[in-house]
């Protein structure tokens, strides 16, 4: 997983921050809390809470704790560590055999403070010149296999990792894939190299910005990626070639002459995918139907939020207590990130006591975290934060094979888990424990989480990029019920039809920009006048009311010792 280096978290307040911090707040002005029920759907949702903080953990976890550290913590990415001053540069290399070996070392990567692989900090040191950044993108291309679950995540990882390439080093690279539709013709024949080329340009296409972008997406580029989806592709090529498009069209002029090239059709048949029994495939039209309804869209074509039938829902995902970049489906139900970030999401319903059972079938079969989480909890995805990294929750990591609590990492016996998995996940909160189950084996209770908090749970999980999963809380059959007497989400949960509506976001961004804001009034709550400096950093712009709620300044993220009052309200 990759903390993204072009936006950070305290310098954004995208809608998803700004909605997310309203449905939070007690004390909702009127207005306000119409809004944010018309936005989210979701905005008078009893249930619904923000996620705040970190915490502890019993003597027998393993690794080291980080709570409250002012270094960011990351899924998977250790942290990285530069030549020193007298160290020589590293030998160079079989630049194949590094990236294999990173791929084959990725999965023990689960804490900031061990010492980044030998094989990273090579290719790092080799990407500092046009010449190596580029046989490091080529070998990306050439080495990683097909069959690995994590092979895209590491391409993310490396290129992330790598200094920015220069603009001759991407007319280079331009140069030597020499892309066009007869190229990826051509490459059909060999998936693997087809799939990495499209997941190479959907990273750079997520770090580079502007003019970088539009010229790294040339008509033969452009070609290449369209001709990646007819059918005679790999599912996967096809899937990654997509998430490129997506990731090319986040530049105004790229998504305009991609939206012209009349790819709303082909993605018109691809939808039909979405419930497709082979995983790969319903992935595919996961991210179909998710372009159409959200990027690329087609005249005449309905939304799919306008057509699919809720009756039966009375728990979902709260798209309005999510991190900004994850996608969920319009039943609410199923979610993915595609970002280099680590996106986060809690359902709508809490529960205070009683025996409670969910389950989330795996469609891919990367690192996500998955469990249960507080109103306490702090999920923030570009610094790293996610599910079983406070105090306030609890996750089971299927693909490395470990148990979350408070940053802190033990192994479980379970083996990694593969697509088609169900994962069972049952709360008694009168006995104090979490119960974790991989096709209805159960692993040994967890009750670490009861020493910070006893109520308020809600089903959580968070993603690593190119992850996806399904939710279940109760609205059909459970594939392995627990032998236990058990309450689900869906029997006891209500929401209204408006709190159902899952809006594209071009939809809830014409919604927002209907409303008239005043200029001097709070940019958290957008309500109440700014009148309050927070001490000592001295930032300012904010309400009273929500300065009280911070323990850190949002904009320089400095401890808040003292808030002062500097003008008087004026009705």
């Amino acid at each position: 997983m990759i903390v993204a280096t072009w936006i950070t978290f305290c310098a954004c307040r995208s809608l998803a921050q700004v909605l997310l911090f309203l449905s939070s707040s007690n004390s909702l002005p009127p207005f306000w809390e119409t809004f944010v029920s018309v936005v989210t759907g979701t905005g008078t949702m009893g249930n619904s809470c923000v996620c705040r903080d970190d915490s502890d953990l019993e003597d027998h976890h393993h690794g080291s704790s980080r709570a409250q550290s002012s270094r960011p913590r990351d899924p998977v990415r250790p942290p990285r560590r530069g030549r020193g001053p007298h160290e020589p540069r590293r030998k160079k290399q079989n630049v194949d055999g590094l990236v294999l070996d990173t791929l084959a070392v990725i999965r023990t990567l689960v804490d900031n403070d061990q010492e980044p692989p030998y094989s990273m900090i090579t290719l790092h040191e080799m990407a500092e010149t046009d010449d190596g950044w580029l046989e490091v993108v080529q070998s990306l291309i050439r080495v990683i296999p097909l069959d690995d679950p994590l092979g895209p995540a590491v391409i993310t990882l490396l290129l992330d990792e790598c200094p920015l390439p220069t603009k001759d080093a991407l007319q280079k690279l331009s140069d030597m894939l020499n892309l066009s539709a007869a190229i990826a013709r051509q490459d059909a024949l060999i998936p693997a190299k087809h799939r990495n080329t499209t997941a190479v340009l959907g990273c750079l296409a997520e770090k580079l910005a502007g003019p970088a972008s539009i010229g790294l997406l040339s008509p033969g580029t452009l070609e290449y990626l369209l001709e990646s989806l007819s059918s005679e592709a790999h599912p996967t090529v096809m899937l990654f070639a997509l998430i490129a498009l997506e990731k090319f069209s986040q530049t105004s002029e790229n998504k305009l002459t991609v939206s012209e090239s009349c790819i709303s059709n082909r993605l018109a048949v691809l939808e039909s995918w979405s419930e497709h029994p082979d995983y790969l495939k319903r992935q595919v039209g996961f991210c179909s139907q998710w372009s159409l309804d959200n990027l690329f869209l087609k005249e005449g074509r309905q939304f799919t939020y306008e057509k699919v039938n809720l009756t039966n829902i009375n728990a979902m995902l709260n798209s309005n207590d999510v991190s900004e970049y994850l996608k969920i489906s319009p039943t609410g139900l199923e979610a993915r990130c595609d970002a280099s970030s680590f996106e986060s999401v809690r359902c709508t319903f809490c529960v205070d006591s009683g025996v409670w059972y969910y389950e989330v079938t795996v469609i891919t079969s990367g690192v996500m975290q998955i469990g249960w989480a507080t109103k306490d909890s702090k999920f923030l995805n570009h610094e790293g934060y996610g599910i079983g990294d406070d105090e306030y929750s609890c996750a089971y990591d299927g693909c490395r094979q470990l148990i979350w609590y408070n940053a802190r990492s033990k192994p479980h016996s379970h083996p990694c888990w593969k697509e088609g998995d169900a994962i069972g996940f049952l709360l008694d909160l009168s006995k104090k424990q979490m119960i974790f189950y991989l096709n209805g084996h159960q692993l040994p209770p967890e009750k670490q989480v009861f020493s910070s908090a006893t109520s308020g749970f809600f089903a959580a999980a968070s993603f690593m990029s190119y992850q996806q999963c399904e939710f279940n809380f109760g609205a059909k059959p459970f594939r392995h019920p627990p032998s236990v007497k058990f309450s689900t989400f869906n029997d006891f949960a209500s929401l209204l039809p408006s709190e159902k509506i899952i809006l594209p976001r071009h939809r809830r961004l014409a919604l927002l920009k209907q409303v008239s804001i005043r200029d001097n009034c709070c940019t958290l709550c957008c309500d109440v006048m700014a009148d309050t400096e927070l001490r000592p950093c001295g930032h300012g712009g904010m309400c009273m009311e929500c300065a009280l709620q911070l323990e850190t300044c949002p904009l320089c993220r400095q401890d808040i010792q003292t808030r002062i009052r500097l003008i008087a309200h004026v009705s």
